[in-house]
């Protein structure tokens, strides 16, 4: 496992907002050097979900009606939210509720990677700190599928990771929107 102080994520990039009244849809995307089917894979099986994903499954995600567990890692209060997956169209599509809120996954074959696209309805007042808190997540997933694991960045550890503000004030920036204030006592990059 590499060292996770020696990472740094690059630059906000691939996101935007879809409005829709009050509900306000976090869009990313990002380009990875995997296959579709390595991706899909990532995104459904929970022993590869406890590599890289803010929550645990108690079960695959790969199916179409599966019930499964989504328990948030590094949460102040354990949160566990039942779901069904509503949509697997493997390896292109996934469709959840997360705690309440939408997810939809796309993976487009590009050359020999991927373009996943995420989709997440959001608290509006947290949008910068979702799309800051994914990026973090896709580049521990990315690296794990590489072979050069990080380990895991979630929760109110992510935010103590010197490369958290300058990444949460990019998202803000690039989506419009103010930044959540945070602790003053976090390390400033």
């Amino acid at each position: 496992m590499i060292d996770s102080q020696q990472y740094t994520p690059g630059p906000a990039a691939g996101a935007h907002i879809q409005k829709d009244g009050e509900r306000w849809t976090l869009v990313l995307v990002r380009e990875l050097r995997h296959s579709p089917d390595k991706v899909w894979k990532a995104l459904t099986d929970p022993a590869q979900l406890r590599e890289w994903a803010p929550f645990d499954a108690d079960g695959s995600l790969a199916t179409t009606g599966a019930r499964v567990k989504l328990t948030t890692i590094g949460a102040p209060k354990e949160m566990v939210a039942d779901t069904t997956v509503t949509r697997a169209e493997a390896p292109s599509v996934l469709e959840y509720k997360w705690g309440g809120f939408d997810m939809r996954w796309e993976l487009q074959a590009v050359g020999s990677g991927t373009r996943l696209t995420l989709w997440h309805n959001i608290d509006r007042r947290y949008i910068a700190m979702g799309a800051a808190g994914w990026h973090i997540c896709l580049d521990v997933m990315d690296r794990a599928l590489s072979g050069t694991p990080l380990g895991r960045m979630v929760g109110p550890d992510v935010m103590k990771f010197g490369g958290w503000p300058r990444l949460l004030a990019e998202y803000a920036r690039l989506l419009g929107v103010e930044a959540p204030s945070w602790p003053t006592n976090a390390p400033k990059s």
